[in-house]
């Protein structure tokens, strides 16, 4: 049985193709409750799960991510907008970096944007990131298209059929990963220079 290689670029490409975020306008302009808060992000969040039973957010979760410093403690029991869009970086974030990672790179936000006093509100640091995103998707689908080309021709001297297929898709996905693994070497060398400059300001 030969694996349809092409039908496996297809899906991922349309899968690129509906990647979307949760639009500041979606988010409650009310207080949220911990149950109120969970299940908004399982609802927006639920087309990006791998696995049906994966969880989104847990009551756990959000106290961890308070304990850690991630996410500033809620007023009364209740968690605002800004705890909102804090949680769905922290969603998206958590994939590739560690608990310290993602407190050195929000830590400048909460503590200069998320009261909403100062000249940028948060919800508009969120919309603009989100946009910049979006535009990022046709040239990835583009990086895509080209890392599954050369996979495509790797292995030439193997004769064609199940194993072959296999060595190709092998190709694809560790050239998909080393380009995951040189983007997360540079961010986490620009996460290690902030938290440097931030020990800095706080010795002066």
């Amino acid at each position: 049985m030969t694996i349809d290689t092409n039908d496996i670029l297809n899906s991922i490409l349309e899968s690129l193709s509906r990647v979307d975020y949760i639009k500041p306008g979606d988010i409650p302009n009310i207080d949220l409750y911990m149950d109120q808060v969970t299940t908004f992000m399982d609802k927006q969040l639920d087309s990006t799960k791998r696995y049906s039973d994966d969880k989104i957010l847990t009551k756990t979760m959000i106290n961890n991510y308070t304990k850690n410093n991630l996410l500033p403690p809620p007023v009364k029991k209740k968690y605002s907008r800004e705890h909102v869009l804090i949680l769905i970086f922290i969603y998206y974030f958590k994939s590739i970096l560690s608990i310290k990672d993602i407190e050195t790179v929000l830590s400048p936000l909460t503590e200069k944007y998320f009261s909403g006093e100062g000249p940028l509100h948060l919800s508009a640091i969120y919309r603009e990131v989100c946009e910049m995103e979006k535009s990022r998707i046709e040239p990835l689908q583009e990086s895509v298209r080209e890392a599954y080309e050369k996979s495509m021709s790797a292995f030439s001297d193997v004769p064609e059929g199940e194993d072959s297929d296999k060595l190709k898709l092998f190709a694809f996905i560790c050239n998909l990963s080393f380009d995951v693994y040189l983007k997360k070497m540079m961010i986490e060398k620009i996460i290690d220079d902030l938290a440097e400059n931030n020990t800095e300001k706080k010795k002066n």
